[in-house]
């Protein structure tokens, strides 16, 4: 067995990611809990508390006012009395997913498992279900490794907006119902915050504490392959000691588990010293090039909650974008937003139907692979700014690559419509001795002066990004 982790940097800088994680590239995300029932996009929660907020709006003119129908009145109308886990569960492993992550709880502070130390919990109320119990069982199905994703470190501060009052109108000064003392467990005792001091993560040590406790609650019911925070490690360049402590206990429940440490901590900052204890996390963007460690894009198909408003990424572009991390050491994990009963929509089956075609066709140039020595060819790239993800206007001259043993996969960012591919990044030393078209069969080649030339049938394999197989003796 191996030897246990110290909640130290020195010691978490010991570990390295598990062969699951790089060698899946692909997990689907259930972003999901009662922020879904008004089906009004992403931090509904916070923003119902936001006079003059389009979801402030929408709640009093469909639910009412807050300082009458709070967000602990939303948690009561969750049912999810048609989730259905095995039957999505089935849907995502045929579309190619090879992780799933449960969202544990959000910001708002409400979890989606049975919680000793939060009376806020879908089997408490609501639900009536251990979402996340079940989420685990039916991945267990389809030997998937499980993750959880925590956002509770941002919750003391970013829910301070429940305390507050309508400056104006016919509840002017009528306190929000955060200001109930009845429900101070839920809500948080966060006076101390304000619009003018609104850290991500709060310096209040009570609630570093009790964050503690739970993400350790969380880590013990589950012993999660995977737990994200979204933030930076926990809390914070004043204190890093509860984040250290939480991922030293993720790690050592691996290793009483598996005899190694089988599971994968990501956080978000940048900074080589931080994120060196786990994987750095993208949230909805990209890194430029091949990366040393592994890291993660996580994105979504849509808005984060179900959002009746939002237009989706279509299943090309999903593919691009997978296609395109996966050559720079990179992971994708996609949220597939949920209806507060618990099913997905026909065009979000549609995507993921088309998805697993794909994948079908291409997966033996995704899982298992390794960057190549360079990951692409062309001038295209991915806009890399902030939460951009706009659909890159590839050409015929734009490659990305990924290898396996002497294999290396060309995927085909725009096919060319004369269907000769040219590939320039094989030096003379490289010999090939065949090439493939993934879903097709072997196809004629030639390689003169190190330029790989390729004719690809007139059918190919696949409407979305094909892949050649080109072997090197």
């Amino acid at each position: 067995m191996s030897a246990k982790f110290e909640p130290t940097f020195e010691s978490l800088y010991e570990h390295k990611t598990p062969d699951w994680f790089r060698d899946a590239k692909f997990g689907i995300w259930s972003h999901w809990g009662p922020q879904s029932v008004p089906m009004y996009g992403d931090w509904y929660a916070r923003n119902m508390y936001i006079e003059g907020s389009d979801q402030y709006r929408y709640h009093v003119r469909h639910y009412g006012h807050p300082s009458k129908f709070g967000y602990k009145d939303i948690c009561a109308l969750w049912k999810a009395e048609n989730f259905d886990p095995d039957g999505l569960m089935d849907l995502y492993h045929r579309a190619g997913a090879r992780f799933f992550v449960a969202q544990a709880t959000h910001h708002d502070h409400f979890f989606n498992y049975d919680s000793a130390v939060n009376r806020f919990n879908s089997v408490k109320v609501g639900p009536g279900k251990d979402i996340c119990a079940l989420w685990k069982a039916a991945a267990d199905r389809y030997a998937m490794p499980f993750g959880l994703t925590e956002h509770l470190a941002a919750s003391f501060s970013w829910w301070f907006v429940n305390k507050g009052a309508d400056k104006t109108g016919p509840f002017a000064g009528v306190p929000y119902d955060g200001n109930d003392p009845a429900y101070r467990d839920f809500y948080h005792d966060n006076y101390e915050h304000s619009e003018q001091n609104w850290p991500w993560l709060t310096p209040n040590p009570k609630f570093r504490a009790y964050w503690l406790r739970a993400v350790t609650e969380m880590i013990d019911r589950f012993t999660p392959d995977l737990l994200y925070s979204d933030s930076e490690l926990p809390f914070g360049a004043d204190d890093f000691s509860c984040g250290l402590e939480a991922v030293a206990h993720l790690y050592n429940k691996s290793i009483e588990k598996y005899g190694f440490n089988n599971a994968v901590y990501t956080q978000k900052n940048r900074d080589a010293k931080i994120f060196k204890v786990g994987t750095l996390d993208i949230e909805k963007s990209q890194l430029p090039g091949i990366q040393p460690d592994p890291w993660e894009t996580d994105t979504c198909i849509g808005n984060w909650f179900y959002d009746v408003r939002q237009t989706y990424k279509q299943p090309g572009h999903i593919i691009e974008m997978l296609v395109d991390i996966i050559s720079k050491n990179g992971t994708m994990l996609l949220n597939i937003l949920q209806r507060p009963d618990g099913t997905i929509d026909e065009w979000e089956r549609w995507t993921l139907e088309e998805i697993g075609s794909w994948f079908d066709a291409a997966s033996e140039g995704v899982y298992g692979t390794r960057p190549w020595r360079v990951f692409g060819e062309g001038e295209s790239r991915v806009v890399i700014d902030g939460f951009r993800e706009s659909q890159v206007p590839w050409t015929a001259s734009d490659y990305r690559f990924t290898a396996k043993d002497n294999n290396v996969y060309a995927f085909l960012m725009h096919a060319p419509e004369d269907r000769r591919a040219v590939i320039r990044s094989f030096g003379e030393s490289d010999k090939i001795t065949a090439v493939s078209l993934l879903g097709c069969g072997e196809v004629p080649f030639v390689q003169n002066w190190g330029a790989l030339t390729v004719k690809l049938p007139d059918e190919l394999p696949t409407k979305y990004t094909n892949c050649l197989k080109i072997t090197l003796g």
